[in-house]
């Protein structure tokens, strides 16, 4: 399956000077976990509720001092939009992600998929197995 078709269209996004507490404020609106960077709509970087902490929250820096760009993860690692479920969590595993911005054939920003978008996808797989077993066995 397509990660097109299982990423969400939605992302939050903001540009690399936004400030800290602006992206934390955001975050918490939007209940998210993660927001993508992008600059002219290409992703450029992610910065994740746990950078906020341990990048400014623990190392003591003052949040008024810092912008985006001082704690996203340069250069994220993305997928292609035409890849497949197998190669977006082959690439979490290798990469040692949970969030993956997805790109459209040019580069652009064109979603994002989390592991647990996957991971609710394989649970939804299991109870369709499920099913087909409930169906198939006797009756006790």
């Amino acid at each position: 399956m397509p990660v097109e078709n299982l990423a969400r269209s939605d992302v939050i996004t903001a540009p690399p000077d936004e400030s800290i507490r602006d992206l934390a404020a955001t975050m918490q609106d939007e209940a998210v976990g993660s927001v993508v960077i992008t600059d002219d709509g290409t992703p450029a970087g992610i910065v994740t509720d746990r950078d906020l902490v341990t990048q400014v929250l623990a190392a003591g820096t003052d949040p008024d001092d810092v912008v985006a760009e001082d704690v996203m993860a340069d250069d994220p690692h993305t997928i292609d939009h035409d890849a497949g479920f197998y190669q977006a969590t082959e690439l979490m595993s290798e990469r040692g992600v949970r969030r993956l911005p997805v790109t459209g054939p040019d580069g652009e920003l064109a979603g994002i998929i989390t592991v647990d978008d996957l991971n609710e996808l394989l649970a939804d797989e299991h109870q369709e197995l499920a099913e087909i077993i409930r169906k198939q066995r006797p009756p006790y």
